[in-house]
């Protein structure tokens, strides 16, 4: 077991960071982390109903120590996934909602702290409930997700181990998230506010242009939120931004003025530094 286990763990670990180097999109990024670990799963899982274990310890060690580690990646990756798709926009906004996802993470904290005692000291005397399939016991706090789950490949806890190890890594995450907040927050103070004294409809000109050429995010934005920081970066209220876009469309000439003006001015001047 112990073979197959480090050799599937090794695999996932390696596709992982190829993908932490070649993926840009980072929500892109854990879309394919988590299918790497579902099939990590997967390969597990036929390993074990074809091969079982060998004795009462090996099974243990593995639904305490070996599955866990992996579920746990799953449940962390699929919750950093929700955390950004949701992540709002303003510091004051994103500070109120990561504190938010803090407190549940406590939530969980105190609602398993018996087991955390457990398996925070290493203890043993309940692994043979815990950790073995086939010996529930109801008095022990069963998750009401475990009665739904597969009992040829899960036990009583091994899931709210893994739980454990992701919350970890969640914490920190978060936190990291709320300290580059904060600096944001320092910066903010410390830079001049930049008003924006073109017009309304050259600066929707240049919002659009922006967000077709995916420049946010790998254009994974909503046109709107990207209006909305425009406005909250530059002290503007842009009003109805999709009317004013369409009577762009609509023009019969030069649809682009603003644009074109940004590029013709940029090049005349590169032109007069050229020529000193």
């Amino acid at each position: 077991m112990d073979k197959f286990y480090n050799e599937t763990y090794l695999k996932l670990e390696t596709a992982i960071q190829e993908l932490e180097i070649e993926t840009d999109c980072p929500i892109k990024r854990i879309e394919a982390v988590i299918h790497h670990i579902i099939q990590s799963l997967a390969d597990l899982k036929d390993f074990v109903l074809k091969n079982d274990f060998k004795n009462m310890e090996e099974e243990i060690h593995f639904f305490k120590y070996q599955k866990p580690v992996i579920v746990s990646k799953l449940i962390y990756y699929n919750a950093i996934y929700k955390i950004e798709t949701r992540r709002p926009y303003g510091n004051k906004r994103t500070k109120k909602y990561f504190t938010k996802e803090l407190k549940k993470l406590k939530r969980f904290f105190d609602n398993n702290l018996d087991f955390y005692k457990y398996y925070r000291s290493n203890n043993s005397f309940l692994d043979e409930k815990y950790f073995l399939r086939g010996k529930l016991d109801i008095q022990l706090c069963v998750d009401t997700g475990h009665f739904q789950s597969d009992m040829t490949f899960s036990t009583s806890h091994d899931y709210k181990v893994a739980k454990i190890i992701a919350n970890d890594l969640i914490q920190v995450y978060i936190e990291d998230q709320l300290y580059r907040n904060t600096e944001h927050e320092k910066l903010d103070k410390d830079l001049p506010r930049l008003n924006w004294t073109g017009s309304k409809t050259s600066l929707i000109e240049l919002i659009y242009a922006l967000h077709y050429q995916k420049v946010f995010d790998n254009g994974n934005n909503d046109i709107r939120e990207i209006a909305r920081y425009f406005e909250s970066a530059f002290g503007i209220d842009l009003g109805n931004f999709y009317q004013t876009y369409l009577e762009l469309r609509n023009r019969k000439m030069n649809r682009t003025k603003f644009l074109d003006a940004l590029r013709e001015e940029l090049i005349r001047r590169m032109d007069e530094q050229d020529e000193k």
